[in-house]
């Protein structure tokens, strides 16, 4: 204040009463570490509108330009990014939300980077997530669907071979600038399901990268095969609630939202 003795004007401001409660996100607190290129995960599980369920999100460097290389690169960046979601607010699961990231890290090495700062919080990836999927809904081969480039796609169909589920068919965007993969339209996508989809052989068909839209699509395209369709964002959210105990079904994302998690 100019012109006056502000300790002496302190008595001027009454104090008032206040009570707290739990906060934001009272049933549960979500923390997702997203790469600073990606466009859809957050904005999607943001949709899914569950009471007293909220979630903080903290932003991690990534190139645009998705390599082997630019992945593997984010292991050492994700302590610090786990760190900028304060562990005083609790939370009760936490999510690196890249899957082609966790794929070339290491699900385990992701992990433990997390806990890093958050050592006794349930943590995934959409990876991680999308065995859980199919082990849960019996998934024992799937129609693969990516945006990457070849490399990359190929990587991540050995690795889903390695744990045990059959890679029928590939397909793939062969776009490796994730600033063009978060504006390919989520009919494009729906329009890739159903030819992968159509492949004799697979059980479900997975939509690999939390940078494509596919929620507003799920649902129908399953009734559409007969068969589950699975997204990295979909299995990742999915995989989150359960962790922190929120079990509830949510209509229009597939028959993973009305699952409960096996193991």
């Amino acid at each position: 204040m100019t012109g006056r003795d502000t300790n002496r004007d302190t008595n001027r401001v009454r104090k008032l009463d206040f009570a707290t409660d739990a906060g934001v996100g009272p049933r549960a607190l979500l923390g997702l570490i997203v790469l600073e290129t990606d466009r859809t995960v957050e904005a999607e599980i943001r949709s899914l509108h569950l009471d007293g369920v909220a979630h903080h999100v903290s932003r991690i460097p990534m190139d645009a330009t998705v390599t082997p290389e630019t992945l593997r690169a984010m292991e050492a960046r994700i302590p610090v990014a786990a760190a900028l979601l304060p562990p005083a607010f609790g939370f009760d699961a936490i999510g690196y939300a890249c899957t082609s990231g966790a794929t070339l890290i290491g699900s385990d090495r992701v992990a433990a980077a997390v806990g890093m700062a958050h050592p006794d919080v349930p943590c995934t990836d959409p990876i991680t997530a999308a065995f859980a999927a199919f082990a849960t809904l019996g998934v024992r081969s799937i129609g693969l669907v990516t945006p990457y480039g070849a490399e990359v796609t190929l990587r991540m169909a050995a690795h889903y071979e390695a744990r045990g589920v059959d890679v029928a068919t590939i397909g793939s965007f062969l776009e490796e600038d994730d600033d063009v993969v978060g504006r390919i339209t989520e009919a494009s996508v729906a329009d890739a399901v159903r030819r992968i989809g159509a492949a004799q052989g697979c059980d479900a068909v997975f939509v690999s990268c939390t940078s494509l839209r596919t929620f507003g699509v799920i649902d129908g395209l399953e009734s559409e095969l007969g068969r589950p369709v699975v997204s990295s964002n979909q299995a990742f959210a999915w995989h989150l609630l359960r962790l922190a105990g929120v079990d509830d079904e949510i209509a229009g994302l597939g028959t993973l939202f009305a699952r409960g998690l096996i193991g």
